[in-house]
């Protein structure tokens, strides 16, 4: 049985203009142990898919799947509270802005141990000590020291570090990491996906990568779901994705890697084929 499965998840926001469909007939599962990586330009509609099944989204979405299960429970049919009982334990979101995510009037070790307080009813003495080991974990240097910062006082580097802390806290059997390493240097990068794949690896947790760096999915993923404007193209086993991708949008992708790039420049749009309308394309065993 899939850790999460979603069949047909429709997220629609009501607008001055009308309804807007920001996800349209997304599938997908994620196993336990697996690294699934959701990739596509902004706007694709990444993010929305799983802050939906978060249930982090704002009243005006309008939120329908035919099936949303997590570890065989029914997230539609679970009301706030229970809902509340699984976001932050047992499914935790690396979101995508750490500066913005954290509260700026609260130090990182309280916003750390508020999460331990809440899920795991841990005393003070309990809390401390785990946000500490959580932050050497993470690797920030002198962690019980840091538990007095407040997030303006780190880089950003730090704070994202702080954002998979307080995500690893509980020992999520989900982690989704939304676009983890955004607006951070190369080197820092590289420390976060590697940080992120060994925790993975040493809890078994399932993780989902949103991203659309192609190279982050080749270094990382087990299988790949490609998305445009709301849509699934491709779903694929990631040696597959890159070696003989089926959709014609993938491709694409592809083809705007620097790698791929042509003489000295890369692919332009008109240099391009996209299909005249979205189609679920998957490889043989692929989940559709």
């Amino acid at each position: 049985m899939a850790l999460l499965d979603i069949q047909n998840l429709v997220v629609e926001f009501q607008t001055a203009s009308g309804s807007f469909r920001a996800v349209d007939g997304v599938s997908l599962h994620v196993d336990e142990r697996e690294v699934l990586a959701i990739v596509g330009e902004s706007g694709s509609g990444k993010s929305v898919s799983m802050l939906a099944v978060m249930g982090l989204l704002p009243w005006t979405a309008k939120v329908t799947a035919d099936r949303m299960s997590f570890g065989g429970r029914d997230l539609l049919k679970l009301g706030p509270a229970e809902r509340r009982k699984i976001v932050g334990k047992d499914m935790s979101m690396i979101f995508q802005e750490p500066m913005a995510s954290l509260n700026p009037c609260f130090t990182v070790g309280f916003q750390i141990e508020e999460v331990l307080r809440f899920h795991m009813g841990m005393d003070k003495t309990q809390r401390r000590a785990r946000a500490i080991e959580l932050l050497k974990q993470v690797g920030i240097p002198e962690p019980a020291e840091r538990l007095n910062s407040f997030p303006h006082q780190m880089s950003g580097g730090q704070c994202q570090r702080v954002m998979i802390a307080i995500a690893i806290a509980c020992n999520p059997k989900l982690l989704i990491a939304d676009e983890p390493t955004t607006a951070l240097d190369v080197t820092i990068q590289k420390q976060i996906l590697d940080l992120l794949v060994s925790l993975q690896a040493k809890y078994g947790m399932g993780l989902i990568m949103i991203t659309h760096n192609m190279g982050v999915v080749a270094e990382t993923a087990d299988r790949v779901i490609v998305q445009y404007k709301g849509r699934k193209m491709e779903e694929a086993d990631v040696l597959s994705l890159f070696e003989s991708p089926k959709s014609n949008y993938t491709r694409a992708l592809l083809s705007a890697l620097p790698d791929n790039a042509v003489g000295n420049r890369l692919p332009t749009v008109s240099d391009m084929l996209f299909e005249p309308a979205p189609q679920d394309v998957s490889t043989t065993g692929a989940s559709a």
